[in-house]
């Protein structure tokens, strides 16, 4: 395991929309142990791989203490919509409101190539739609409709202030 740069808003790959992962194979799987390092490193909810310089459709989220190792994800369904605060490891201490379905449903494979369903509701669904996103080079700061801001003091500490 390695941890990796974390590329900052700015960096021409975090614009990139990435490629399909076709090979399940050991480079795969370091990737997504370099990933989980370097996430624990900074005390974050998710981080895609283009986070790190590497564009393929893969980004590990640990949310209540479990971890998904997401492969070439599908937006199945979603539903309602709610706006919640934002940040992003790789835009530094800018926040903002970001308006995003409040329920998905989801399809994607894990680490060894097993096709998963996933369904998630709130801060949960909320953390897979930003990293998604970065899979298709989007920035949460191009979905911000409120200005934005510093985050308190409080909300340094705050893990769900920490999306990848």
């Amino acid at each position: 395991m390695a941890l990796r740069k974390i590329l900052m808003e700015g960096d021409p790959l975090l614009r990139k929309k990435c490629r399909v992962v076709e090979k399940f194979d050991g480079r795969l799987a370091a990737l997504f142990d370099d990933l989980k390092e370097t996430l624990s490193a900074v005390e974050g909810l998710g981080l895609a791989a283009p986070q790190v310089g590497v564009l393929k459709r893969a980004a590990l989220i640990v949310y209540d203490d479990k971890i998904f190792e997401v492969v070439n994800p599908e937006i199945l369904e979603t539903r309602g919509e709610c706006v919640d605060d934002e940040g992003c490891l790789s835009v530094g201490d800018r926040r903002g409101l970001v308006r995003r379905p409040q329920y998905i449903k989801l399809k994607y494979f894990d680490r060894d190539g097993n096709e998963r369903l996933l369904e998630a509701e709130d801060y949960f669904a909320r953390v897979f739609f930003h990293e998604i996103d970065h899979l298709d080079g989007i920035l949460f700061t191009d979905k911000i409709e409120e200005p934005e801001s510093k985050p308190s003091q409080s909300n340094k500490k705050d893990k769900r202030s920490k999306n990848g």
